[in-house]
């Protein structure tokens, strides 16, 4: 299982999430959010990765122009598409910075089907997308909502490995692992405060996940070496 920590504003968060070993971090480019960073925000936090740590770069509704000139400014490997993008918009974007790509979709427990899902994920398949990030629906927000949605309405058979986000924490994600899932996303679950990460939350949660690569461990001592 993958893990994604996101929404950092703190180069000493993202240097404590990188020695316990996740995956990917996030960082968000939408001002509304409590967790915005700016271009130079960003070139910093960046700059506290060691290689092979994916940086993703979250964006909603965001024009050409300005995508462009965030992919001349900060080094991040991946775009999350987490606003109203069309397939086209998602596929016509990332090709003009060459980077690949994932786009969230935000599930209505009350609306959705397992069915209208899965056809949801083939247009993104269809249009080039590497993964697809299921989050929870909420009328006024693009995410971050601290809440999940119906995991029953998971697809068996997606066609983009799915990553699973919207209210994980410690105490639940170990309830992910038998799902069919590729990663999890949490940015609130690991928080003391809106953008602020919280060291024993953070490595509760990877301790949950990543059990092969504790199990000889202290919680309060991560080694550097990743299994």
């Amino acid at each position: 299982m993958q893990v994604k920590f996101c929404g950092f504003t703190q180069p000493s968060d993202i240097k404590m999430a990188a020695q316990l070993g996740v995956d990917a971090v996030g960082l968000v480019f939408f001002p509304p959010s409590p967790r915005a960073v700016t271009i130079e925000q960003a070139q910093l936090l960046s700059a506290s990765l060691p290689a092979f740590i994916s940086v993703v770069a979250l964006v909603v509704n965001m024009p050409r122009a300005e995508l462009i000139e965030l992919a001349n400014h900060v080094p991040f490997d991946i775009i999350q598409f987490h606003g109203d993008e069309t397939p086209e918009q998602c596929q016509q974007l990332a090709s003009a910075v060459n980077k690949r790509w994932i786009k969230a979709l935000r599930i209505n427990t009350e609306q959705h089907t397992t069915a209208g899902v899965s056809a949801q994920i083939d247009e993104f398949a269809v249009a080039g997308a590497n993964s697809i990030l299921l989050d929870a629906y909420h009328p006024h927000k693009y995410g971050g909502t601290g809440a999940r949605f119906d995991w029953s309405l998971l697809p068996q058979d997606s066609s983009l490995p799915i990553i699973l986000a919207g209210g994980l924490d410690a105490d639940n994600v170990a309830a992910t692992l038998e799902l069919p899932i590729y990663a999890v996303d949490v940015s609130g679950g690991i928080e003391s405060g809106k953008g602020k990460k919280d060291a024993a939350k953070m490595r509760a949660f990877m301790k949950a996940v990543k059990r092969d690569r504790w199990q000889n461990e202290t919680p309060s001592e991560p080694s550097n070496n990743s299994n």
